[in-house]
């Protein structure tokens, strides 16, 4: 971007054999030569600041991908003091060497962040014959500091001291160059390109294989909260989702024709087990000739109209498997490769031959198109609209969006794409193609939300409708354990959407798994820890993963496994609301603990708890405790109850959420862990409304809602509700109604409900629970309300 230079021009004399050098004030910040390299430093606003380093003689105007903010002039002012400028801003200082070039940050209370001396470095890079540079930038960090973020790891490490990364986009690992401190700053390193991210006790470096200029984004922001609303204004703010893909979705690898389908939503009907999404994986296009076709040319689904209408009439809703790349014989394929937007290096499928393993004797042919690529892009939507979008279809399941990359050679980086090569754009492919859909249905209608399942991210993916997926995992319970700290760190990159395949989706560890007590118990309990995810998806290959598959009502697998998608429903009222707080307030739904107890040292590094929201804790079982082998065979045994060590955060008191036991915070408790309860606690002043049962998420109307009250300290939470789907939200048509607890004088204030949107509700009735041993515990509704309450939209005072 190009920067109007103020007509005033500093002179600056530094001591040493250095000649005198001079900086400019810029309408946004400095910009100067140190050392043969130009250094750009400015504000975007008075939270967040770029800068820019590239050699001297050099030009830099890249636009970048993931920031779509635009600086906007700061006040600041300019003070020098020996070597060194400081740049004061609003909330932000500034320091620069002008010696060494060497940039800090800091508050007036103390530097959060430094560049390490000498520890910016350019190095000749030759790029596809084009010359530039390998990058690198050091920092120092303090060193008890933690840091979490980077994207999607399954190493089961919630802070990310003492680690190095490849950051190159693949199945189960994706990378956000993006990382939020404990000291209340983020840094968000600006490169696509094979980047490692390596800290060690001297510094934290991030080194990018391509790069014509060091380009990153430092933001202060006081506390996790703060650091990730910066990142959402300079990368993209996040979408509404509709209420129904915050209900229970199953699928699996793959039903294989269309009455298989919609046969899995009417036996969940028949058992009155609730279902809001259904997903049709791979092959319906056919062979893999075929792939991707976007039409539906297998002859198993030889009617798709009637297969999304028959599913729309069981008031299900329906998304699809779509791809990255292009079989040979599809029209897509044809398309792209007269424009030059087709990869050349090796994908899956490998074989035309749909046996497993791949038959190289046949290959696919199968190619990555250029996502890049505007008009690619375009074509890719045309096909998809006219061939499923039109049918009604609800969503996308876009599929290895890394893209895969097999056999990988580093010559296959070469490969040009629309906007230079693709070693210089690598890490940025998600971004593009999952953007581009959710682009595309945006400009056609504004009648129902995007959404989009996707299995890989970069940064400002948040901004498209996207929940990320954390790839294809084989089952282990320390895959479930890892896929806690793997989630919460995506949260902590800013991008609040995620969920993983429920119960794992190879099962190469398990012989016989629907049969196997230890993989049932290993579902149930990854189906606990699902219920409080973005998104409650079961799904995985080789064998089918609906309830049913796991026993009939009565037994213990399948009464655990209805209890909690029963459990999901019920809080959709609290979900649909977090949701919301992540839209309009830049929040997050699976909160890390340093989010909301930072001061805590002992909550700092805990990877298998989370807060759900900013009122539940919820510490997921990950180790097998109800399976045993006798005499070479594997058997249930329920006969001794278990119990899990879980650390309640200090600060504030708990409540356990089936017994209503209340603990103060700061200490481990032990909790009791049949194989139907996950341990969860509640914050004391928490309210907490709970929906009707229901067989899918719009079935009834939140006009008869539990209202638990957590006592202890004073609270509130604001009820959010809308149309449950479309984008008039955005114009104004939603509601609010904020209920206040006064602990003190004991009085519940339920305030005016503010705004209005079609049908919305003008009477309801609050059953208003104070939560003891007796009543307000567990996921039944009350049968015991400490007041019953008509209201009609106007403030009501109800004492207790």
């Amino acid at each position: 971007m190009k920067i109007k230079i103020l007509i005033i021009t500093l002179f600056v004399l530094i001591s040493g054999s250095i000649s005198a050098q001079t900086y400019q004030k810029t309408d946004y910040g400095v910009k100067t030569v140190i050392n043969s390299e130009n250094i750009d430093i400015y504000f975007y606003n008075p939270s967040t600041v770029r800068v820019l380093k590239y050699p001297q003689g050099k030009s830099y105007s890249q636009k970048s991908l993931s920031v779509i903010q635009n600086p906007q002039k700061t006040s600041f002012k300019l003070k020098k003091n020996g070597d060194e400028l400081l740049i004061k801003g609003e909330k932000l200082d500034i320091y620069l060497s002008l010696k060494s070039g060497k940039v800090s940050f800091a508050t007036q209370k103390s530097i959060l962040l430094s560049e390490k001396e000498a520890g910016t470095v350019f190095t000749d890079f030759n790029d596809a014959g084009i010359k530039t540079y390998s990058v690198s930038q050091s920092f120092v960090l303090d060193k008890e500091e933690h840091i979490y973020g980077l994207g999607v790891q399954q190493e089961g490490k919630m802070s990310k001291r003492s680690i190095k990364l490849n950051m190159v986009q693949g199945n189960t690992d994706d990378y956000v160059p993006f990382f939020v401190s404990n000291k209340g700053y983020g840094l968000f390193w600006d490169n696509y390109s094979p980047t490692v991210f390596e800290d060690t006790p001297e510094s934290t470096m991030f080194k990018s294989e391509v790069g014509d200029a060091v380009d990153y984004y430092f933001m202060q922001g006081t506390n996790a909260d703060g650091v990730i609303a910066n990142m959402r204004s300079l990368t993209g703010e996040v979408p509404m989702f509709p209420l129904w893909t915050y209900g229970f979705w199953q699928s699996r690898e793959r039903y294989k024709s269309q009455d298989e389908l919609v046969n899995v939503v009417k036996k969940f009907r028949e058992l009155n087990v609730p279902l809001d999404g259904i997903i049709q994986d791979w092959q319906y296009w056919g062979n893999n000739y075929l792939w991707n076709a976007m039409e539906f040319l297998n002859p198993g689904f030889n009617d798709p109209q009637k297969m999304v209408n028959d599913v729309h009439g069981m008031n299900a809703h329906m998304i699809i498997s779509i791809w990255s790349s292009f079989g040979p014989n599809t029209k897509q394929f044809k398309e792209l490769g007269k424009m030059g937007a087709l990869f050349n290096f090796k994908t899956w499928p490998e074989s035309g031959s749909e046996k497993f393993p791949p038959n190289q004797d046949y290959p696919s042919g199968v190619k990555v198109y250029d996502a890049y690529n505007p008009a690619a892009r375009n074509l890719y939507w045309k096909y998809l609209n006219e061939g499923v979008f039109k049918l009604g279809m609800d969503g996308w399941w876009m599929d290895s969006t890394e893209p895969d990359h097999l056999d990988f050679k580093p010559s296959d980086l070469d490969t040009k794409t629309h906007l230079g090569s693709f070693r210089k754009v690598r890490n940025a492919y998600p971004l593009m193609t999952v953007g581009g859909v959710s682009d595309h249905q945006r400009s056609v209608t504004s009648d129902k939300r995007v959404f989009i399942l996707t299995r890989s991210v970069f940064a400002g993916q948040q901004r498209y409708g996207s929940n990320t997926w954390t790839g294809d995992v084989v089952a282990s319970w320390d895959a479930l354990k890892n896929q806690i700290s793997a989630g919460l760190n995506l949260s902590l990159s800013g991008i609040p959407h995620w969920n993983s395949d429920i119960g794992g989706f190879f099962l190469w560890n398990f012989k016989n798994p629907l049969e196997n007590p230890d993989y049932r118990e290993l579902h149930v309990r990854w189906m606990e820890f699902g219920t409080f995810c973005p998104m409650m998806r079961s799904h995985g290959e080789g064998y089918p993963r609906e309830l049913y598959q796991f026993g009939k009502k009565g037994t213990p697998v399948y009464d655990a496994i209805e209890k909690y998608i029963n459990l999901r429903y019920s809080l959709l009222p609290y979900i649909y609301t977090t949701s919301w707080e992540v839209t309009a307030n830049k929040s997050s739904m699976t909160r890390a603990l340093v989010m909301d107890f930072a001061e805590d040292k002992q909550a700092l590094d805990i990877n298998d708890e989370f807060m759900f929201g900013k009122s539940i804790l919820v510490s997921p079982v990950t180790q097998s405790m109800y399976s045993k082998l006798i005499d070479t065979v594997r058997v249930a045994d329920f006969s001794t109850v278990k119990s899990k060590e879980v650390y309640l955060p200090k600060g504030v008191d708990w409540y356990d959420f089936w017994t209503a036991e209340k603990y103060v915070g700061g200490q481990t408790v032990k909790k009791a862990v049949p194989i139907d309860i996950i341990p969860m606690f509640v914050k004391a002043g928490s309210i907490l409304p709970f929906g009707p049962k229901v067989q899918y998420a719009t079935e009834k109307k939140w006009d008869n809602l539990e209202i638990r009250i957590y006592e202890g300290a004073n609270g509130e939470f604001t009820l959010y509700e809308d149309e449950n789907d479309n984008y008039n939200y955005e114009k104004g048509a939603y509601s609010t109604i904020k209920f206040l607890w006064n602990d003190k004088n004991r009085t519940l204030t339920i305030d005016k409900q503010k705004g209005t949107f079609p049908d919305m509700l003008k009477q309801r009735k609050f059953n208003i629970v104070l939560v003891s041993k007796d009543k307000g515990t567990g996921t039944d509704l009350s049968k015991k309300y400490d007041r019953e309450v008509i209201y009609f939209g106007k403030k009501i005072n109800v004492a207790l």
